[in-house]
């Protein structure tokens, strides 16, 4: 494991392997060419320069910059060296050097990247090679601040799938049996006139009125009320998301509200308190009181017990990744590994995102209770629990379609702001907005996934092709800060989905020992013994280090998995479709019961 041993090292070049598989992902390459091109992707310059390689040292070769991408190839080198950055992937471009340098390949460009990885060019000091390629990199990189349009609205692919089909909100919430005659669809939300990051369509407690809703919304921080994320369909039991309540230094009241969480409680018949998950340590929430926000009290709110779950804010988050990104690139340190991990903090922040995700779904599933769930402004650490609990819970999610809904219902739809948090397009590189949520999201999928290699229909190589998107500006997926904005920039119309691209070749992103289960819930263990650090990602770039695959034992095992689970779950049909027939049978004096019993002991 990662979190307890160095990374191991090998000497075979992931940049080149890397940026081959990138070549794969829907690019044309003409043999005429000299660089691959997407349809709609045009060629703005091209320069010689030094590609200063932390790990093989300087480079010469050519690097070609388009309206989408910088594409480096070498011109000596055997093999040959190549670098293919979608230019969304920058973060910072900076001028190295001045007109007095004197020292060898001291003037140049230095490029900082979103994923993990800077890049570094020496370029001659005649003319002005520095200042053309550093404003056209600049222009294209950052559309936003140079009033162009994203790459993903002239992007002019073709594929098999729409991915824009993938989730519609009302099939969705059908799938779960709503609406029912304890919960309502309202279009209250129509037009955002009620919250303007929130989606269209919501789900509420069929004894609440919109107008209940509206005096609900003028106490919950950017009107974000408590709405429905998932129904448990034996327990009835609720996920609810929301922001926090506008509580302030003076204890502001809302008997509006406070009745609105009662109703979220009766919903389903229970007679225990509602359970509320705040993310936030118990400081910060107190701390929010300064600014307007706050919690829900036990005076105001006697029918709901309330658990700080200690996920720390957006800032702490931020840091925490630079600290990880210092010491896996562009060298690992071995002598120092466990204690420079340690002192990143990452991998304790993931262990509390997954902690928090585990009680959530265990209180509606184990528990019987409903839940509400908020943080400060219910789009940030509020998405990474509601999402991951309805990981855990809901087997559809697992497979490739059901996360792309789950990441299209509570990410993009309720108005997480990937904009902000991303940077997409804007040169504003010290934002104090941007912060890797989604990224510590799909970490803690990463970790599922390793806990329970046969649960899971999609790969890593999903997970990752969903993170180099998330940056690439190539889909529209991504793009923009609310479902309200999207629309407004009709990203539907005029882009495509990322769900197009995986869709149309759904076999290079499957699990080959996916066994398909129905409503069993994945509780992972989510000790810092059992996390690692996700190496095939955040260390891909490093020559030195092997990706990690499975040894032969480990894949034999994940077979042996994978046929267990099959039979099992072939004997529970079996069970199902047949006990009448089989209970009433002389043949056979074993019960399917038994021989899952039997076959779950064996294994």
């Amino acid at each position: 494991m990662a979190s307890s041993s160095a990374p191991k090292y090998n000497s075979n070049s992931l940049e080149n392997s890397s940026s081959k598989r990138t070549l794969k992902d829907g690019t044309n390459w003409e043999q005429n060419e000299e660089i691959p091109r997407l349809p709609g992707e045009t060629r703005v310059t091209d320069k010689d320069v030094i590609y200063m390689c932390p790990f093989n040292g300087p480079v010469k070769g050519r690097v070609y910059i388009t309206n989408y991408r910088l594409y480096l190839r070498s011109v000596e080198n055997d093999p040959v060296v190549i670098l293919n950055v979608p230019l969304g992937v920058i973060s910072r471009i900076e001028k190295m050097g001045g007109a007095s340098s004197r020292g060898e390949n001291s003037y140049g460009l230095d490029i900082t990247c979103k994923d993990m990885r800077n890049l570094r060019f020496a370029l001659k000091q005649e003319g002005h090679s520095r200042r053309d390629i550093f404003e056209v990199l600049t222009k294209y990189a950052f559309p936003q601040s140079h009033n162009l349009l994203f790459f993903a609205f002239v992007n002019e692919e073709k594929f098999s799938e729409n991915g824009w089909m993938v989730y519609n909100p009302m099939s969705e919430y059908r799938r779960q049996g709503l609406p029912n005659d304890r919960w309502r669809v309202t279009f209250i939300n129509e037009h955002y006139g009620l919250c303007d990051t929130y989606p269209s369509l919501l789900v509420v407690p069929y004894n609440a009125t919109d107008d209940d809703l509206k005096k609900v919304a003028a106490f919950r921080s950017r009107n974000r009320i408590p709405v429905l994320s998932w129904i448990h369909p034996e327990t009835q039991a609720v996920i609810m998301r929301c922001s926090q309540p506008l509580v302030g230094m003076s204890g502001k009241r809302n008997k509006d509200d406070e009745r609105y969480l009662d109703i979220i409680r009766e919903a389903n018949g229970q007679i225990s308190k509602l359970t509320i998950y705040d993310a936030r340590p118990n400081v910060n929430a107190v701390a929010n009181k300064a600014t307007g926000g706050g919690y829900e009290g036990e005076d105001a709110y006697p029918n709901a017990e309330l658990f700080f779950l200690d996920i720390h804010n957006i800032h702490v988050m931020r840091e925490s990744l630079k600290k990880l990104k210092d010491i896996v690139y562009p060298n690992v340190e071995e002598s120092h590994w466990l204690s420079s991990l340690e002192s990143t903090h990452w991998l304790e922040h993931i262990k509390l995102v997954l902690t928090g995700a585990i009680q959530v779904a265990d209180k509606v599933s184990s528990g019987r209770s409903s839940v509400l769930v908020h943080c400060s402004d219910g789009w940030d650490r509020t998405a990474q629990l509601t999402s991951l609990a309805m990981l855990m819970l809901d087997s559809y999610y697992r497979t490739i379609e059901g996360f792309e809904v789950l990441v299209q219902k509570e990410w993009i739809s309720f108005g997480h702001k990937f904009a902000s948090r991303i940077g997409h397009g804007d040169k504003n590189h010290a934002d104090a907005d941007r912060s890797p949520i989604f990224l510590q999201f799909i970490d803690c999928v990463w970790q599922m996934s390793k806990q329970f290699p046969t649960a899971f229909e999609f790969n890593e190589q999903f997970l990752i092709t969903i993170l180099d998107h998330l940056y690439s500006c190539r889909f529209g997926t991504f793009l923009y800060n609310s479902e309200f904005l999207r629309e407004k920039e009709k990203v539907t119309e005029k882009t495509l989905s990322l769900w197009s691209l995986i869709n149309s070749e759904k076999s290079k992103y499957t699990n080959p020992f996916y066994s398909k289960e129905l409503n069993r819930a994945l509780y992972p263990v989510a000790s810092m013994r059992h996390l690692e650090l996700w190496v095939n990602y955040y260390i891909r770039w490093n020559p030195r280090i092997r990706q990690q695959q499975p040894n032969p034992v480990e894949q034999r095992y994940m077979e042996l998995l994978a046929l267990r689970d099959d039979y099992i779950r072939r004997l529970e049909e079996l069970q199902i479709t047949n006990n009448s027939k089989i209970s009433n049978s002389s043949a056979s004096s074993t019960s399917p019961s038994q021989m899952v019993s039997q076959v779950q002991t064996h294994f």
